[in-house]
């Protein structure tokens, strides 16, 4: 009983060692800023893949992003491949150089935004509803020009710290 106990306990910090946050591919040289990404209008198509089932869940988004003084409102209108639709809406606010905080309606406190240079990381927690019930899942993102100007979007989906799922965003601005 004690050796399974610390076999599963050894294999699950193994798994959370896996649960990395994605790497920028080297073609992202141009600099990015949370506003140059997301103030303004865009629309775009993404991917939600789970790892462990490889089932898939596409989704298209129309961004409407406004910045006011210190303050960035995101509004994501998101329609999936199953004809859901749902509307979220960040707020975030410009904590310092480089650094922003943020909220959406499912985070679970804060999230943290820092920008590299030529990369965004936003980090944070969200309750998603999932057949009736609440599933908390962390994210990981980074946001990055693609090298045809396209804002890219890649994010490790975890629960409890162990990776689950990734997540691809491709938006343009209009």
């Amino acid at each position: 009983m004690l050796h399974t106990r610390r076999s599963l306990v050894l294999g699950s910090i193994a798994l959370a060692g896996c649960a990395r946050i994605p790497a920028t591919p080297h073609r992202a040289l141009d600099p990015i800023t949370l506003e140059q990404a997301f103030a303004g209008r865009a629309v775009g198509a993404g991917l939600f893949k789970v790892s462990l089932t490889g089932s898939e869940r596409r989704f298209r988004a129309r961004l409407n992003g406004r910045l006011e003084g210190d303050r960035l409102t995101v509004v994501e209108d998101f329609i999936y491949d199953d004809g859901e639709e749902n509307r979220l809406t960040w707020v975030f606010d410009r904590a310092g150089p480089g650094r922003w905080t943020g909220r959406r309606e499912d985070t679970v406190g804060v999230a943290d935004v820092v920008e590299t240079g030529t990369e965004i990381r936003l980090s944070y927690t969200a309750d998603f509803m999932s057949e009736g019930d609440v599933t908390r899942l962390g994210f990981e993102d980074v946001i990055y020009f693609g090298p045809d100007g396209r804002v890219i979007n890649d994010a490790v989906v975890t629960r409890w710290g162990l990776p689950v799922a990734q997540v691809r965003f491709e938006m343009v601005k209009l």
